[in-house]
C-alpha cells in the first residue's frame, strides 16, 4: 500500500481527520471538530438534494482541503467509528463475536475513488454480541498490545466499552453510558443547579470515587444536591464529585475482578480513569496504552489488509 493514508475517526458527535505515515504509524497533520455523523446526517435529512453517501463525501472533501498538501490527491482514507452506522455515510452490518484479533477480519466496504472524489475509502464496521454493539473500539483493539493472558481492556468515552480478550480473542464486551449520563445529569437534571463545569480538579473527584465503592449510584448521585444545600462542596467541587461517582460506578465490577487491566485512553480522561483505578484496586498492575496511537496502528493494519498498493 501507499506510505501515507488519511485516518478518519468519525464519531456520533466528533470528527477527526489525520494524515498518517503507514510505516511508522505517526500523525503528520490533523484537523478536528464537532461535526459528528449525527450533525451531518441531520443536515442531509434537511436538504436531501443528493445521496447520503455524496453528502458525507462533500463534507469529507472540505476537511481534506484543510490539511491538503502537494500530492494528497488519491491518498486512500480509512474511516472508523459511526460512519458505517445507520446515520452515517453508509450502513454496514456488524461483525460477530467471538472475534480473533489475529485471524478474523472486520466487516469493511471498499468505496473506489472516482472523478468527483479522488480517494479510495475503506469504511470499517464494528462488532456485536447478543446484547451489545461497538463501532470504533474494534479498530483500536487491533492496535492494542494484547497478550496470551485474559485481559480486560477499558475504552473510556461517552459510551465506555469494557472488552474481555482471552488468548487474543475478543469473547465479550459491555457498554457503560458513563459520559452521556454525566452530561444529562450535569446539564438537564435537578443536579444541574448544583454543578459548574470547570477544569480545576480537586479532591472531590477522589471523594466521589470512594463513595461510589460503598453506595448505590441512584442514591449517591442525589448527594450532589445535598452537598450544595448543606454547603459541603462548592458547585465547582461538585462537578468533579459527580464525575467520580459515575466513573467509580463504571469501574466497580472491573476493580473486583482478577483480570489484567489495560486502559486504552488519551488526555485528561485517561488521567481520571488512572486515578480511579489506583484508588479502587491499588494492588493491581494496570497497564496503559494511548488510544490515539492504538487507533492509528489499527487503521494501519486495516489499510495493509484491504487497500490496493
Amino acid at each position: 500500500m501507499q506510505k501515507k493514508f488519511l485516518s478518519c475517526d468519525w464519531g456520533t458527535s466528533s470528527f477527526r481527520l489525520r494524515l498518517a505515515d503507514a510505516m511508522s504509524a505517526s500523525v503528520l497533520i490533523e484537523t478536528s471538530n464537532e461535526k459528528g455523523v449525527a450533525a451531518i446526517n441531520n443536515e442531509w435529512m434537511q436538504s436531501q438534494k443528493k445521496s447520503r453517501e455524496l453528502f458525507f463525501k462533500d463534507f469529507l472533501f472540505s476537511q481534506i482541503e484543510k490539511i491538503s498538501q502537494t500530492g494528497l490527491s488519491y491518498i486512500p482514507i480509512v474511516i472508523s467509528g459511526m460512519a458505517s452506522s445507520s446515520i452515517g455515510m453508509k450502513e454496514i452490518s456488524y461483525g460477530k463475536t467471538p472475534f480473533d484479533i489475529t485471524d478474523d477480519k472486520l466487516p469493511v466496504e471498499h468505496i473506489p475513488a472516482d472523478e468527483n472524489f479522488q480517494h479510495d475509502i475503506l469504511l470499517v464496521s464494528g462488532l456485536r454480541t447478543e446484547k451489545d454493539v461497538m463501532r470504533g473500539e474494534e479498530t483500536m483493539l487491533l492496535g492494542c498490545n494484547t497478550n496470551d493472558d485474559e485481559q480486560l481492556l477499558i475504552f473510556p468515552g461517552t459510551h465506555s466499552k469494557h472488552v474481555i480478550v482471552k488468548n487474543k480473542v475478543l469473547v465479550d464486551f459491555k457498554t457503560y453510558m458513563t459520559g452521556e449520563i454525566f452530561d444529562l445529569l450535569a446539564t438537564k437534571s435537578i443536579l444541574s443547579k448544583s454543578v459548574i463545569k470547570n477544569e480545576n480538579d480537586s479532591n472531590s473527584f477522589e471523594a466521589g470515587i470512594k463513595d461510589s465503592m460503598k453506595s448505590d449510584l441512584l442514591n449517591s448521585i442525589f448527594h450532589v444536591r445535598t452537598n450544595q444545600l448543606f454547603k459541603k462542596l462548592s458547585e465547582e467541587e461538585n462537578y468533579h464529585y459527580l464525575s467520580g461517582l459515575l466513573i467509580g460506578s463504571e469501574l466497580k465490577q472491573a476493580a473486583e475482578s482478577h483480570q489484567n487491566i489495560l486502559l486504552v485512553s488519551s488526555g485528561k480522561l485517561a488521567m481520571f480513569y488512572q486515578r480511579a483505578l489506583n484508588i479502587m484496586c491499588p494492588d493491581r498492575n494496570v497497564l496503559y496504552q494511548d488510544a490515539d496511537n492504538a487507533l492509528i496502528k489499527g487503521q494501519c493494519a486495516l489499510a495493509k489488509q484491504y487497500l490496493p498498493s
